[in-house]
């Protein structure tokens, strides 16, 4: 009998093309349910079933990781409301006033989870430079949108009140009043 090592085998590699993209998904239902303060590498790992050695592979750290979250985020709640103003004919202005309320009343913070992710990523714009600059993307675009149905300034105007009355209905202890939303888009609109 040989006193060799029987020989190892490499143990196979578990084929997860969309790994990365779990990760990202799992960062921001973390970042949802801990805040950013409670985001670690390791906390996303077992969220996620990965093995940690897998985030330093996909993201050079949790700043990284972190864009790239709020980045997906930002970006699919801009697409969202976006594509409901892009669809508005440029010349129907009653639809695009109602459009503009039904995106406060229905669209902006369905759930609770997105009312913490845009808030959690206010607060790190407020701090970060890197960060102001996906809030500063994600203001453009609605801007753009909201362009295609009115002037600059009142686009500029509407995107802070949907920003503002959306924050307000979601943290009012009291129910919110739709008429009022309507009430308020109807005033900004007002041709001058």
């Amino acid at each position: 009998m040989s006193d060799a090592p029987a020989p190892t085998h490499p143990r196979p590699r578990r084929h997860d093309p969309g790994r990365r993209d779990r990760i990202v998904d799992v960062c921001i239902e973390v970042i949802a349910a801990h805040g950013v303060e409670g985001v670690s590498l390791r906390r996303v790992a077992e969220a996620a079933d990965v093995p940690l050695g897998s985030m330093t592979y996909h993201f050079s750290g949790r700043d990284e990781l972190l864009r790239v979250a709020f980045t997906r985020f930002a970006e699919s709640v801009s697409d969202r409301w976006t594509s409901r103003i892009a669809a508005l004919p440029t010349d129907d202005r009653e639809a695009a006033i109602q459009a503009v309320v039904d995106l406060i009343t229905q669209d902006v913070f369905p759930d609770t989870d997105e009312l913490v992710l845009t808030h959690e990523l206010y607060t790190l714009a407020a701090r970060d430079p890197r960060y102001r600059e996906l809030t500063n993307a994600w203001m453009r675009r609605s801007r753009q949108a909201l362009e295609r149905s009115f002037d600059p300034a009142t686009a500029r105007i509407l995107d802070a009140l949907i920003e503002g009355l959306s924050i307000h209905r979601a943290l009012d202890t009291e129910p919110p009043v739709d008429a009022d939303v309507e009430l308020a888009v109807r005033r900004v609109t007002r041709a001058d």
